[in-house]
């Protein structure tokens, strides 16, 4: 016989449980998500946690329960994942713009000491600047710029994808890529 119930799953509405069941037969939504709804489903029933966590494919009557107590705070939200552990994000979208912005900027080689930006001589003008990121590492410029479409080229610069800049005898030339977009997807 199992223990009472701290916090019992209270009534599903007949959207949610709607949701729940499109969810749990659902073969395109995340794995989790479906394990979760379809241990919601059995709670719904009248199975204890136990029983819910193995129809779910799972073992844990606690996480069942953990799932119920939320579910009955948040409602479907409960059914996306949280923050799985790790660092949180050390930098929001305005400290993204600005690494952008930086990297837009031509370098003088008076004051950044580069004709070119690479990884380290960006990081270094950014933690330097008045407005910058005083602790931004490579690593956080190197994902922030392939999220927004840049790649490193053959000469140590960062450019955006699909541009190359080509010497000729009239001088420099910028050439684009007209497929650039399709072969980014």
């Amino acid at each position: 016989m199992s223990r009472r119930k701290k916090d019992p799953l209270r009534p599903l509405s007949d959207d949610e449980s709607g949701a729940l069941n499109r969810l749990s037969r659902s073969r395109a939504e995340p794995a989790s998500q479906v394990a979760r709804a379809i241990m919601l489903l059995a709670v719904a029933r009248g199975d204890d946690y136990q029983q819910a966590a193995l129809a779910a494919g799972r073992r844990s009557g606690d996480a069942v329960s953990n799932l119920v107590a939320r579910f009955n705070v948040e409602g479907l939200a409960a059914l996306t994942p949280r923050h799985g552990g790790g660092r949180s994000r050390a930098y929001d979208t305005a400290a993204e713009e600005r690494i952008l912005v930086e990297i837009q900027r031509s370098p003088t080689p008076d004051a950044d000491g580069t004709a070119t930006w690479s990884l380290t001589t960006l990081r270094k003008a950014l933690r330097s600047a008045p407005d910058g990121l005083p602790a931004v590492s490579t690593y956080t410029l190197w994902h922030v710029l392939h999220r927004a479409g840049y790649s490193h080229q053959l000469t140590r610069t960062w450019c955006p994808t699909g541009t190359a800049l080509r010497r000729r005898k009239s001088g420099a030339v910028v050439i684009t890529d007209p497929d650039a977009t399709p072969k980014k997807s």
